[in-house]
């Protein structure tokens, strides 16, 4: 569920990753997405979503906000009784510490193309 929603992280703040611990860089890809389901519930129109959450100047490194387009692309597909239940933050901040091997592979495949 969360997997095509990794992926649009990894490949949008990709520059980014490279300069952060495994341990920040998987934060920071949480709270991204928590900030997207935040606002879905709180009623934030998608098309506003971005310029909301970057206007509340969020904690974490600038580049990170590249992947807001595609994490609510992603949460704005979901149902919201779907949202209220489930913590998609956890969920890929969990996910990023385990497949960051794999990650940093994917990435320097992309990188040498």
């Amino acid at each position: 569920m969360i997997r095509h929603a990794l992926i649009a992280v990894v490949l949008s703040a990709a520059p980014a990753f490279a300069e952060d611990s495994k341990e920040d860089s998987c934060r920071y890809q949480g709270q991204v997405m928590s900030a997207v389901q935040q606002a879905r519930l709180d009623g934030v129109k998608q098309e506003d979503v971005v310029e909301t959450i970057v206007a509340a100047e969020p904690a974490w490194p600038d580049a990170y906000s590249n992947a807001l387009p595609q994490l609510s692309a992603h949460i704005y597909g979901l149902r919201k009784r779907d949202l209220r239940k489930t913590d998609f933050g956890a969920i890929l901040e969990q996910q990023c510490l385990d497949n960051w091997d794999q990650i940093q592979e994917m990435k320097k495949q992309l990188q040498s193309n």
